[in-house]
């Protein structure tokens, strides 16, 4: 099957996914609010980004594995496949020991720093065990299916197992948070839909991939990019949780991580969407890189870049001028704090644009396995975003966080659009450096005409709806109108890719 078919199937699965997840996110939240109030939503989340943590001690085995696995895959070599998978599998075993033993450490500390008025510390400890378990599953169960599936370019398998989890976990949050179930007994019985996901994946691996011995023996160095991975996993994972770590031990306010969440939330289901135009294409160039196939990558990669800016400038621009609507909306009834801040979600959208400049080059790195040779542009980002977080935050609360956010992706924005060029892609600095300008002006246009028209008052998810959806039709005609002025060689040459795709060619 063709590089092209497979993106299009794993896209169309991450679609499904992206807005099941979409739906999810906003649905579990509000449940949490209406029924359990702010503080105990800011208290799961927060105790979720602790444990988020705690899955660095993968030490960059999934990065590595689906590296080392591309060119195996790519010349079905069944031996080097199988040693792989095996030593992924025992390093993997090795970490879930150490992630089980750091998740009751946090049950037992975590109580004694953290005070809820809804929860005695017994519950919380609980509490903080049940949230654990996911992780552990990972570890001890999917993960080195995870990345087998990842560099074999069949994501929509994982997809397809997570919207089955999905759905699960949805409803039985919504129907015992209905019976007043008491929060740490509900979460109890909500994590035992995660083994419907392991049984699909269990089942299709063993089917699909007979030929593979995971006892196999291996070379202790045959996963020996995983500590350079782990670097680029650990900024990963300061992007995500710094902000509501920095929140809990700083300020000690359970109620702004709420907030922080909820105005991530959003953002979160606007990356998710993205995420279903970019699902697999990192295995895709892993298999272009593999085989030096420079032209491929050049082209290819010019035209993922126009496509994915052309994406981003569309998505943020209505973003920017739908966001504070939407807030209003979601927690009209809350009363427990105020979430109808503005310029949280001006700071909250520009965080995630600058984040998302980035993704094309970021995924090339990634593809290609240079780990190592960004490991400290990777440290220096995740270090202003924990110093500047920690400086800003007692004066700025959320705002100095996202401050120091927007700091830390602005620098590896500039960094990125150096390093891609000179070591990868052989390409100029300024056709990189051109579309993010354009970028930044088609937002601008955008915003403006949508603010002119967009009206100040809407009170129903269904006006709202329409809203946004006319935005999206108008700021997508302006950007179109500027990449076919500008871009036009690249745009044609992604609708000749779709063209091909919807009429069979392989």
């Amino acid at each position: 099957m063709s590089r092209t078919k497979l993106f299009f199937y794993n896209s169309i699965s991450t679609a499904i996914l992206q807005i099941i997840t979409f739906i999810s996110g906003f649905i579990v939240p509000k449940y949490m609010l209406v029924y359990y109030g702010s503080e105990i939503n800011g208290l799961i989340s927060s105790i979720l980004q602790f444990i988020a943590y705690f899955n660095l001690v993968e030490a960059g085995i999934s990065g590595a594995a689906v590296y080392a696995l591309y060119r195996p895959l790519a010349n079905a070599d069944h031996s080097a496949i199988s040693s792989i998978v095996s030593a992924a599998k025992k390093y993997y075993y090795q970490s879930g020991v150490i992630f089980v033993l750091l998740t009751v450490v946090l049950a037992m500390i975590y109580p004694l720093y953290i005070k809820s008025t809804g929860l005695s510390s017994l519950e919380i400890t609980l509490l903080v065990l049940i949230l654990g378990i996911n992780g552990c599953l990972e570890f001890f169960t999917l993960a080195k299916y995870r990345a087998l599936l990842t560099a074999d370019q069949k994501t929509y398998v994982i997809s397809i197992a997570s919207i089955v989890y999905i759905i699960l976990n949805t409803a039985s949050v919504m129907f015992l948070a209905k019976t007043h179930v008491n929060i740490v007994l509900l979460r109890a019985i909500v994590v035992l839909t995660i083994f419907s996901r392991t049984i699909i994946l269990i089942y299709y691996c063993r089917t699909r991939y007979r030929y593979i011995n995971y006892s196999s023996p291996f070379s202790p160095s045959l996963l020996d990019k995983r500590w350079d991975a782990l670097i680029l996993q650990i900024l990963g994972v300061i992007h995500v949780g710094a902000p509501v770590v920095i929140l809990t031990l700083i300020l000690k306010d359970l109620k702004l991580v709420s907030i922080y969440t909820i105005y991530n939330m959003v953002l979160g289901g606007i990356a998710g969407i993205l995420g279903i135009f970019i699902s697999g294409l990192a295995a895709s160039f892993g298999d272009v890189v593999a085989r030096r196939q420079l032209d491929t990558l050049q082209r290819s990669y010019q035209e993922f870049e126009c496509f994915y800016y052309s994406m981003i400038a569309v998505a943020f621009s209505v973003t920017f001028v739908t966001i504070m609507p939407f807030i209003s909306i979601y927690t009209k009834g809350i009363t427990d704090v105020d979430y109808n801040v503005p310029l949280l979600g001006f700071l909250f959208t520009l965080n995630a644009l600058m984040y998302n400049i980035k993704t094309p080059q970021g995924m090339l790195v990634i593809s290609a396995g240079m780990y190592k040779e960004t490991r400290l542009q990777t440290l220096t980002q995740g270090a202003i975003v924990v110093v500047g977080g920690i400086l800003l935050a007692p004066s700025y609360g959320i705002e100095g966080v996202l401050y120091a956010c927007i700091a830390s992706n602005f620098y590896r924005d500039v960094d990125l659009l150096f390093f891609i060029p000179r070591n990868l892609t052989k390409l100029s600095v300024r056709l990189s450096f051109i579309r993010i300008v354009r970028l930044f002006f088609n937002i601008a246009v955008s915003v403006t005409i949508l603010k002119f028209l967009f009206p100040r008052q809407v009170d129903t998810y269904g006006q709202w709806a329409t809203w946004a959806a006319i935005a999206t039709v108008i700021s997508s005609i302006v950007i179109l109108t500027s990449v076919f002025i500008f871009d036009r060689q690249n745009l044609l040459s992604i609708h000749n890719r779709i063209r091909h795709i919807l009429g069979g060619s392989r």
